[in-house]
């Protein structure tokens, strides 16, 4: 597998953690056994990586095998090219890190066939959302259509709106955010706002104003790992029930407040744009009321 860098001055190590779903322990046996090249050369966890430099991955992970698994699937949409799938709280999209079972990618490989422009570990998947984080997410059944969708979102021109419940009142009712976001230096297992982290640009509008929180909807302009969350606790009202960038107590096991709930595209094979809403869901919607 290869990685094109797109950040200047970064440690090999510290980038093959953001990109792979890999403890840093494994990646930096992967890179001391010679099974990491930088531009085809066998260099130390330390190496410093820049923009442009090609990063190729030589391992083979034994355990990676992903077994289809009958499960239950709220698909939306689905015609030969793609499927649009309500994801469920508590579900993650595909495997990695040691986890190979009860994945998203093992329930739709169950359902059908999905391309491979990914791999064996995310077929398919052409992006993500937390595992408890719900909502709409696209995925690609050839690999033609798996090309066209990930172009649409280097592109974006993808669009992809949230709905979550905030703490605290924001008095603005629309608002953006732009700022940079990359792995955490003091937690390498969080994502922060950093100044030399990846472009990220929220956009929000206020939705209702409860006395302790906010419910807004959310658009994104770009895809960074956990960037609603983190852009969110970075201006001060975090996501409700988030356990990781929350600063308020968690009110239940459910998860943020956070749902994915309109996704647009355009279709690989028709060249017709496509809408999908789904509802907010029950885990949500309980914590909602806590707040009428």
């Amino acid at each position: 597998m290869q990685y094109k860098v797109q950040n200047d001055e970064i440690r090999l190590d510290n980038f093959l953690t953001d990109m792979m779903d890999e403890s840093r322990n494994q990646i930096s046996k992967m890179i001391k056994n010679g099974e990491v090249l930088v531009n085809d050369k066998v260099v130390k966890a330390g190496f410093l990586v820049k923009t442009g430099d090609v990063v190729t991955v030589n391992h083979k992970n034994t355990n990676t095998d992903v077994t289809p698994e009958k499960m239950t699937l709220d698909i939306v949409y689905e015609d030969e090219d793609v499927i649009v799938v309500n994801k469920a709280n508590g579900v993650v999209v595909h495997p990695g890190a040691g986890n190979y079972q009860h994945t998203l990618v093992n329930g739709l490989l169950y359902h059908t066939n999905l391309s491979n422009v990914n791999g064996e570990v995310r077929p398919g998947i052409v992006h993500r959302i937390d595992a408890y984080t719900t909502g709409l997410l696209m995925v690609a059944k050839n690999n033609k259509a798996h090309e066209s969708l990930a172009k649409q979102l280097e592109e974006k021109t993808i669009t992809r709106k949230y709905v979550a419940l905030v703490w605290g009142v924001i008095p603005n009712d629309t608002g953006l955010i732009d700022a940079p976001i990359g792995r955490s230096t003091s937690d390498r297992k969080k994502m922060a706002v950093i100044a030399d982290g990846k472009k990220a640009i929220t956009h929000f509008k206020v939705l209702k104003r409860y006395k302790k929180a906010t419910l807004i909807e959310l658009k994104l302009e770009t895809g960074r790992t956990h960037q609603i969350r983190v852009h969110m606790a970075y201006i001060g009202h975090p996501v409700v029930n988030d356990n990781v960038y929350g600063k308020r107590k968690v009110i239940d096991d459910t998860g943020q407040c956070l749902h994915a709930q309109t996704l647009g595209f355009v279709h690989p094979k028709t060249g017709k744009y496509m809408e999908f809403n789904c509802e907010l869901p029950v885990c949500f919607t309980n914590i909602l009321k806590k707040f009428e």
